[in-house]
C-alpha cells in the first residue's frame, strides 16, 4: 500500500485567508499516479484497524500495570507494649512503649476518660504521620481528623 508524503504543490485557503500548497506522492515516487479517493479511504481504514490494536494493546498494558501496585509500605518496627491483663486499663507509659524513641519524642500523650490521646508536638510530616498511624491502628487505636483538635487515640482498657 503506497505512503502518503505531502509538499507544496496544490493551492488551498489556510485559517487566516491566505492560501496553502498541498500535493501528495503515492509510494514517494515522481510519476506514479494519484490515489484514488477510494484508495486513500481504505488506507484510511487500514490505519484505523491499526490505531485501534495499539488503543486495545495500551489499555491492556495499563490494566497490568494498575493491578501490579506498589508494595505497601512496611510499617516500622516498633517496641511490643508491654503486656497487660485483659480487663486492666493501660497507662500513658505504656503506650509509649509501642513508638520508637525519635516518634515518641515528637508526641505529647494524655489520659482522658477512657481514652489515651497522642498529639504531634510539631508538624510531622507524611512519613512520620504514616508510621505513627500504622502502629496506633496495630494498637487498636485510630486517628481522629477534627482541624486543629485532630489526634490518635488508643483507648485505656485492653481488650
Amino acid at each position: 500500500m503506497p505512503l502518503l508524503c505531502f509538499d507544496d504543490s496544490t493551492v488551498g485557503q489556510n485559517k487566516r485567508g491566505g492560501s496553502v500548497k498541498i500535493s501528495y506522492e503515492a509510494g514517494g515516487h515522481m510519476g506514479e499516479k494519484k490515489p484514488t479517493v477510494e484508495e486513500l479511504a481504505q488506507r484510511i481504514d487500514q490505519l484505523l484497524v491499526v490505531l485501534k490494536e495499539i488503543s486495545e494493546d495500551l489499555a491492556n498494558i495499563s490494566k497490568h500495570l494498575k493491578g501490579v501496585a506498589a508494595p505497601a509500605p512496611t510499617p516500622v518496627p516498633a517496641m511490643p507494649a508491654q503486656l497487660t491483663p485483659a480487663g486492666r486499663m493501660r497507662s500513658i507509659t505504656d503506650v509509649r512503649t509501642i513508638f520508637p524513641k525519635e516518634l515518641e519524642d515528637m508526641l505529647f500523650f494524655e489520659e482522658t476518660g477512657i481514652y489515651i490521646v497522642i498529639k504531634p508536638r510539631q508538624y510531622l510530616g507524611s512519613e512520620n504521620f504514616a508510621k505513627i498511624a500504622s502502629l496506633v491502628r496495630s494498637a487498636g487505636g485510630e486517628y481522629i481528623s477534627a482541624g486543629k483538635e485532630s489526634h490518635f487515640r488508643l483507648p485505656r482498657e485492653l481488650r
